[in-house]
């Protein structure tokens, strides 16, 4: 397959880049082949060390992914999401949803291997602990609009503590069921305590907005 652009830059420094990842795009090469965010890093830079991507996302969610071209950045990108000064909000169309405007969601998460491959819980009180903020930013039939701010990034961790309270993120194959678009889930922003500080958000991808529409959202 032929790589002929990056995918949409939403912030770009000679230190930092934030893309709007596709869905459908893994960040890493998988075993299968195929192309990843990774194969884009000699357009990005031409440096012998780097870039390094700061964090990851699923590969269905779209939205915005921070890649480093020097260690520094990269370094204090990862001290500000370990130590919480960064703020990732995502957006999220969820079947049902909550009755109350805002909440919180505080469940451990942990890795179980099935026969059909590995998955998140949060029966195990072994679990590592995660933290999710919701706010309900609209409402349909039978769908709500949620912005979601993880004060812990675990893995999966959005659709996991959505599901857990009986509102699964649409289209979420995994803990919930598919739909024709796909999983609507989006990075939505994403701020960086560098300096200067960055910010960056990410348009819904043209798969999430028909449900956004439906629940209020108007583009602008």
């Amino acid at each position: 397959m032929a790589l002929l652009s990056v995918p949409s830059v939403l912030y770009e420094s000679p230190h930092v880049v934030i893309i709007d990842k596709p869905a459908g795009l893994p960040v890493h090469p998988g075993p299968s082949g195929g192309p990843s965010v990774e194969d884009w890093f000699g357009l990005l830079s031409r440096r012998k060390d780097g870039p390094w991507l700061a964090h990851r996302l699923d590969t269905d969610t779209s939205g915005c992914l921070a890649i480093a071209l020097r260690k520094q950045p990269l370094l204090a990108i990862q001290q500000a999401l370990a130590t919480h000064t960064a703020t990732k909000t995502y957006w999220a169309i969820v079947s049902g949803g909550p009755q109350q405007p805002q909440g919180r969601i505080t469940l451990p998460l942990a890795k179980v291997n099935t026969p059909t491959g590995w998955r998140m819980v949060t029966t195990d009180p072994k679990g590592a602990t995660a933290a999710t903020r919701w706010t309900v930013l609209g409402r349909s039939d039978g769908l709500c609009w949620l912005e979601l701010e993880l004060e812990s990034g675990r893995t999966h961790q959005a659709r996991v503590h959505c599901a857990a309270m009986g509102w699964p993120i649409l289209g979420d194959s995994l803990y919930g069921s598919p739909h024709p678009q796909g999983l609507h889930l989006l990075a939505r922003s994403l701020s960086l305590p560098l300096s200067p500080t960055i910010n960056a958000i990410a348009p819904p991808r043209a798969g999430m907005r028909a449900a956004l529409q439906a629940c209020g959202w108007q583009e602008k």
